[in-house]
């Protein structure tokens, strides 16, 4: 083969064999098991000499060309090689191109001999600020807020005297107030941002030190960044210092320590990893070693992501074959382009001609001095700093193993691969010999995606003065080690640094999350600008009447005044105008926004320190993600749910399986009892008869196995396969082809996966499964109890215990299941007979499509009816085949696939169709049958969201017959519903979808699917009737979701009671959602437990995550994240409707009170011609709704509790009133206000009536009708009044809540008392001492304050006797006693009505099991005798 190809690919070839001749050395065998890196002719043979100069890799860094030209120039020569299945155009060309131990090309430096590409830097930043912006930026911040900017503008207007405001300096304090408490939690909580950047970007790892990187130019740093940098470390020693002496001696004594050990940490040797410890593999504790040979590694490596074919055995077979037919060479047979073009086993990067310094040292450093370009060194259990391909690894193989749990969620390991050309890399001085580029595509966010080559020139041994020739490695995903993961099994490895900060996949996907607004939010704004209208209008008509008074001559002011300050009646009023701006201010309420703040951020504390959500076995609270939309909890009318992890357990159990047409397994699942239930037999009985009986089947089947085989690694309580005809057919009872076949479909269910093995005890042996799904870990757990036990992985393959024997099969390749493929396959090679098999599961569907023609018929009908069967009974059905290759066969597929795998272009594409070549002709084994257990509570959680008035939808990627099923037993559905199930067939199109719509709008609801009745529909919130519920599929769903079609589908849907869409694609599950949230403009909330329930998630008003024990991706895109489903009925049914009404509630009496004071200003206007006067001192228009008032609504917005969560859950229809959002209406916001209006009427003129004809006059004699004296009369009445209203309004009347409206109240006496006993109050002076020892102060405070409160009080008290709402009723029967038994049961009990299943080993006298059911009130007790209720009734004998 020839070397006239630039653009070179490294051949996949890895010779996986059981038998290797022992002269054979270990080098050439691990030699043989690389992959070649080598270049492809269609001559087979070398062009000219200077050919190949030219096309040398340090020949094309002289020429100066660009990168673009460089590239077109590869391409220009690869396009004459027909053969080459590199296809790179111009549209391909990389992004970014690393140089490692060579120079950057003139083009790519600067003119002071600096890259021009400038990286980004490693450190990361998720604060905001620094001690050096935060005051400027934080200001900046608070001020885009448009009521911070009017209070801004009324301080400013305050300062000019011509306005009237006394003291400028004062009005300052409510905004000062304001604006430091937002600044002291934003200073808190980016502190705590901070704090984790400094410890993440402080991170140790190692890194080549002494060692020029030429991507990158020495970091110089600025001035202005040597300042903040300054400024930073002052600070953080300032809070150390703080810290240090504030916290006490224990303290101090913690800190001193920790400083030593970062000390010692620092001082020591970096680099005292040593060569022999870099050639080391570590060994996995977790793996046997007795089981294997000379020929196998000391240690067991997890699995590989992909193995290549058999080489050393198909090349010993073909050279047999050459032989017989007088050949010479080995591989005549084989096509040109396949043959190395140089007497080369793998490719290596490394130039040993290279003279080198011997200087470079691994290093101890930072993740933020981690630059593109880096040598770095992780070792096991480090996190990964930044994106890095892998070079080498501790592992011979190059494999190593990663944790990805910080990324997605995901807690099991997935297997990486480093390049082949790199596994010669072992420590420091190979670092300094590597020369390579690396040739890498722009950054994107895609996690499961990269595309790249790595090009360097081979040097040939055999002739050294050859030319070298330019090589190439495709670079995938799976090469690749992300920031964020962490490295684990593995001892080390050495990588190249690709990508760093802000463009490193993790980062990329840490965008900004969409901030989400509540609904009480959006519509606050419209109340606030109704509040500003009321403002302009006060203004107005305060500047336009003080004009027209200026502008007479025949009143008394000109007598009177010594002229106006404007000089002119237009001026004049235009100045008033301002002037009532400042003396109207607290009509607009901006301190409600920070009120709000405070009380969102206390209920969000309230949620997370609930303990009745708290999912103890993976020590989860329920989580707010985002605090500011906890109303919105108490509003939701639709609820879509995923099933499997989020009303399943996702903990999958094997119960039945179909083996060449026999059914085995016994089982009774909780969708069995549901359809028990809608055929109306008694589901508790009949779950204690069949528990008994399986318990009776597993005794048999354990003493069975036992027979065969003691197996060391079955557990008895575990095993979840009870089929005692299994083990009898399994030893031949139904003969010796049922033997077979049973043998041969439990061996597929060991080899046909990609778990690892783990070790957690040796006495007795126990082993642990770790699966990338549950399902694999359910069939390889069956296959272990049944005696063919995974032991381990090797280097080749994998390592059974079959029985008792002890064999190692040869895995060639493995094809990995993705959702797109829903199968998998694993290629082996059979020990027994040198066979090569291909074993394949995956769906029904896909497995029946690509099964061989012309066979099998009765087989295949028979497993079909057995899956139906499963599917019925709930369970998950999989369907097992195989094939058998010849090796001609699975040479030639294996070449090809060997191509894809290595393409620079469309590799997963040209790889999948490679795939699907070989995955056909399959000849099946038979189906599985897994369960997935409803998780506990959730047939009682949705039957109290149920009855809440909550719509349910479940939208599922199951089977219809199994999301049936699985209605019936979590309650969605019950027997006397109707179910309409839409599908459509494969040929119909909107036509048919339309035509059945319009059959089942017409037969079952006589609707015509009009506008008028999607209209009707909408203002329509009470829950439907339980007679129908619709089922559709995945096919019909996307037909329907089709605008002609999507408003009819909805009406349909608004008819039934539940919906089950099944087979649905994650874009589905997104547009279900926004059909119903667009459509009928309701309250949504999505729930889910994975990857693909995130797009379903963001979607709605309110997303919560399932914080499952294998992933959390769903967790940590949500609102909201729970550890089970159940806990979702608390969050809504407590906490939201909680926050709701609190809220609501809270919001309402704002307004009020606001309108109260201002009114009552705005009516002393009219006595003194609108010039904007005064009626009472200036503080008190500060001091209103900072100090006087803000206590109570405060903390009625948070402790405010109608009925506790007992009876919140006890009596679920109290949420309807969420629903239909009756607690916040503008109706009632009107009222409030009007009520506000009124008692300022009653404020202010009871006070002005009493001094309109005279006067009183305190003991000594003074006059009290001076204005300041007449302005506490109405202030404290307006204060009294608003906060008691806020009482009168509140339902939970204790000590602390009366405390709060007492301090409110004294708070105002005491600052009028303290504060006009000092000069400071100017004309205020002495006013508190001299009203506050009248008398009729007090007659008139206590007069007022009635007449304000007792219009209210009849309102109140007349709606709750003759139009009580329903909690008025609940409230009373509380009273009444009805509520007493809920005193005896934990709020996490309350609703619990379902059927629980639970088996007990204690044995009677007759050594049958007993097995107990029970629903909470009534219990059934099975044994040998029969079954006897609580009640004492007895069912069977």
């Amino acid at each position: 083969m020839a070397a006239g190809l630039d653009t070179v690919e490294t051949v996949a070839v890895e010779p996986n064999v059981p038998d290797v001749p022992d002269s054979e050395s270990s080098n050439d065998l691990r030699h043989r098991r690389l992959r070649w890196a080598s270049t492809r002719h269609p001559n087979g043979r070398p062009r000219h000499m200077s050919r190949l100069h030219r096309l040398s890799l340090g020949a094309r860094l002289k020429r100066h060309s660009t990168a673009s030209e460089r590239i077109a120039n590869e391409i220009a020569s690869a396009g004459e090689n027909k053969g080459d299945d590199v296809d790179i155009n111009r549209s391909s060309l990389p992004h970014r191109r690393v140089y490692v131990n060579l120079p950057l090309p003139p083009t790519d430096l600067d003119e002071h001999g600096q890259p021009l590409t400038q990286y980004p830097r490693n450190k990361t930043s998720s604060s905001k600020y620094t001690p050096l912006t935060f005051v400027p930026k934080n200001l900046f911040l608070q001020f885009h807020n448009v009521a911070n900017i009017y209070f801004l503008f009324i301080v400013i207007l305050g300062i000019f005297p011509i306005f009237g405001a006394s003291n400028p300096g004062l009005d300052a304090t409510p905004i000062i107030v304001i604006v430091t408490i937002t600044a002291i939690k934003d200073a808190i909580e980016d502190y705590r941002r901070t704090i984790l950047d400094l410890e993440l970007n402080n991170s140790p790892t190692q890194i080549l030190a002494n060692w020029h990187n030429p991507n990158v130019s020495e970091d110089n740093v600025s001035l202005w960044r040597k300042f903040k940098k300054a400024s930073t470390r002052v600070s953080i020693r300032f809070l150390r210092f703080l810290k240090r002496y504030l916290g006490g001696r224990k303290r101090r004594m913690e800190m001193d320590a920790k400083e030593r050990r970062r000390r010692e940490e620092e001082m020591a040797d970096d680099d005292q990893f040593s060569d022999t410890d870099a050639g080391r593999t570590m060994t996995l504790a977790t793996i046997q070693s007795e089981y294997t040979d000379h020929r196998i590694s000391e240690s067991f490596q997890m699995h590989e992501i992909r193995r290549s074919h058999d080489v050393s055995r198909l090349s010993h077979d073909v050279s047999r074959l050459s032989h017989d037919r007088g050949r010479q060479n080995p591989f005549d047979d084989v096509p040109d382009y396949r043959k190395p073009s140089i007497d080369l086993t793998r490719g290596n990067v490394m130039d040993h001609s290279r003279d080198i310094p011997g200087t470079a040292r691994f290093k101890r450093g930072f993740w933020k001095s981690v630059r593109v370009g880096d040598f770095v060194r992780i070792r096991n259990d480090d996190e990964i700093p930044a994106d890095i391909v892998i070079l080498s690894t501790s592992d011979s193989d190059g494999a190593c193993y990663v944790e990805t749990k910080n990324l997605d969620g995901e807690t099991n390991l997935k297997v990486r691969q480093a390049v082949r050309c790199g596994s010669s890399i072992k420590h420091s001085r190979d670092c300094e010999r590597a020369a390579f580029i690396i040739e890498s595509e722009a950054p994107h966010p895609n996690l499961y995606a990269y595309s790249g080559v790595v090009r360097w020139s081979q040097s040939n041994p055999a002739d050294p003065r050859l030319p070298p020739q330019e090589m190439a490695e495709p670079i995938t995903i799976n090469n690749m080690l992300l920031r964020g993961c962490t490295l684990r099994n593995t001892e080390w490895v050495i990588g190249i640094v690709m990508f760093t900060g802000q463009e490193t996949k993790i980062m990329l996907n840490a965008g900004d999350t969409v901030t989400k607004r509540s609904r009480i939010a959006r519509q606050l704004n419209i109340n606030v600008l109704y509040n500003f209208l009321i403002l302009f209008a006060l203004c107005f008509v305060s500047g336009v009447v003080e004009g027209v008074q200026w502008g007479k001559s025949t009143n008394s002011i000109e007598w009177f005044e010594f002229g106006s300050i404007g000089g002119s009646p237009a001026v004049d009023g235009l100045v008033t105008f301002w002037t009532a701006v400042i003396l109207f201010q607290s009509l607009v309420p901006v301190s409600l926004y920070v009120s709000i703040e405070i009380i969102k951020t206390i209920q969000a504390f309230f949620i997370w320190s609930d303990t009745y959500m708290y999912y103890e076995p993976i020590d989860y609270p329920c989580t707010p993600k985002s605090w500011n939309i906890s109303d919105d909890l108490g509003q939701i009318e639709y609820v879509f749910s995923d099933k499997t992890g989020t009303l399943t357990q996702n903990v999958m159990e094997l119960k039945k399986v179909s083996v060449n047409g026999i059914s085995y397994g016994e089982a009774y699942t909780e969708a069995m009892a549901g359809i028990q239930k809608r055929q109306g037999i008694n589901a508790e009985v009949e779950a204690a008869n069949a528990l008994r009986q399986i318990m009776i089947s597993k005794d048999n089947m354990l003493q069975d196995l036992k027979t065969i085989y003691d197996n060391p690694y079955l557990n008895p309580d575990k095993m979840t396969f009870v089929a005692p005809h299994y083990v009898a057919d399994l030893k031949g009872a139904a003969g010796p082809a049922q033997a077979a076949a049973t043998h041969n479909f439990m061996l597929a269910l060991a080899l046909c996966h990609s778990v690892l093995t783990e070790r957690v005890s040796d006495d007795p042996p126990v082993l642990e499964f770790k699966a990338q799904s549950p399902d694999e870990a359910a069939l390889v757990g069956t296959a272990r109890d049944v005696g063919f036990t995974l032991i381990g992985r090797t280097q080749r393959g994998v390592i059974l215990d079959i029985q008792g024997h002890i064999q190692e099969y040869n895995v060639l390749t493995t094809l990995e299941f993705n959702s797109t493929r829903k199968r998998m396959s694993a290629i082996v090679r059979m020990p027994e007979d040198n066979r090569i098999v291909l074993f394949c599961k995956g769906a029904d569907s896909v497995i029946y499509s690509r099964l061989r023609k012309g066979g099998q018929d009765d087989l295949k009908e028979s497993t079909a009816e057995h899956l139906e069967q499963y599917a019925n009974e709930g369970l998950r059905t999989l369907c097992i085949a195989q094939r058998v290759l010849t090796e001609e066969e699975y040479m030639l597929w294996s070449r090809e696939y060997d191509e894809a795998a290595a393409a620079l272009v469309d590799r997963e594409e040209k790889m999948e169709i490679a795939a699907d070549r070989i995955e056909r002709e399959l000849t099946l084994l038979g189906g599985t049958a897994i369960e997935d257990r409803l998780q506990d509570g959730v047939p009682d959680a949705i039957s109290l969201l149920a009855d809440a008035g909550i719509k349910l939808w479940v939208l599922t990627g199951d089977r219809v017959e199994t999301a049936i099923n699985i209605g019936f037993s979590c309650n969605l559905l019950n027997t006397d519903m109707e179910l309409l199930v839409f599908q459509v067939s494969a040929e119909g199109g909107l036509q048919e979808a339309e035509q059945k719509l319009m059959d089942y709008m017409s037969q079952y609801f006589q609707l015509k699917g009009t506008v008028e009745e999607l209209e009707a529909a909408k203002k329509d919130h009470s829950p439907p009737d339980p007679t129908y519920a619709l089922v559709i599929d995945g096919d019909a769903l996307k037909l329907v979701l089709d605008e002609s079609l999507k408003m009819r589908f909805l009406l349909l849907c608004k008819q039934c009671k539940a919906i089950l869409c099944c087979r649905v694609s994650p874009a589905q599950k997104a547009a279900v959602v926004k059909m119903v949230k667009n459509g009928l403009g309701v309250m949504t909330l999505a729930i889910g437990d994975g990857a693909n329930d995130v797009a379903m998630i963001q979607a709605a008003d309110i997303g919560v995550g399932i914080a499952g024990e294998e992933g959390r991706q769903a967790a940590m895109s949500s609102d909201y994240a729970i550890g089970q489903f159940r806990f979702l009925s608390r969050l809504l049914l407590v906490h939201g409707r909680w926050s709701y009404r609190r809220l609501a509630e809270m919001i309402a009496n704002f307004f009020y009170k606001n309108m109260v004071f201002t009114f009552s200003l705005f009516w002393y206007q009219i006595y003194n011609d609108f010039d904007g006067s005064y009626l009472f001192d200036y503080t008190y228009v500060l001091l209103y709704n900072l100090a006087f008032t803000s206590l109570p609504v405060i903390f009625m917005g948070i402790l405010d509790q109608d009925v506790d969560d007992k009876v919140s859950l006890a009596v679920p229809e109290l949420y309807q009133r969420g629903i239909l959002r009756k607690e916040w209406t503008q109706r009632k916001f009107w009222m409030y206000m009007f009520d506000g209006l009124v008692q300022s009427v009653i404020c202010f003129f009871f006070t002005y009536l009493m001094f309109y004809t005279g006067g009183f006059v305190t003991r000594s004699g003074l006059q009290l009708n001076q204005r300041e004296s007449m302005g506490v009369f109405v202030a404290t009445a307006a204060v009294i009044v608003a906060n008691v209203y806020v009482l009168l309004n509140q339902y939970r009347w204790d000590w602390l809540f009366c405390l709060f409206i007492s301090l409110s109240i004294l708070i105002m006496f005491f600052w009028t008392g303290v504060y006009t006993a000092s000069t400071v109050s100017a004309g205020f002076y002495g006013a508190g001492s001299q009203v506050y020892g009248s008398l009729i102060f007090w007659a008139s405070i206590l007069v007022t304050s009635v007449a304000c409160l007792l219009p209210r009080f009849l309102v109140k008290a007349t709606q709750k006797l003759f139009r009580p709402l329903d909690v008025d009723i609940i409230r009373e029967l509380i009273r009444l006693g009805e509520f007493e038994y809920l005193n005896h049961i934990e709020p996490d009990q309350v609703g619990i009505t379902s059927i629980s299943v639970g088996t007990s080993r204690e044995k009677l006298d007759d050594n049958a099991p007993t097995v107990t059911t029970s629903n909470g009130s009534d219990s059934v007790t099975a044994n040998s005798n029969g079954a006897t209720s609580s009640n004492g009734k007895k069912h069977f004998t």
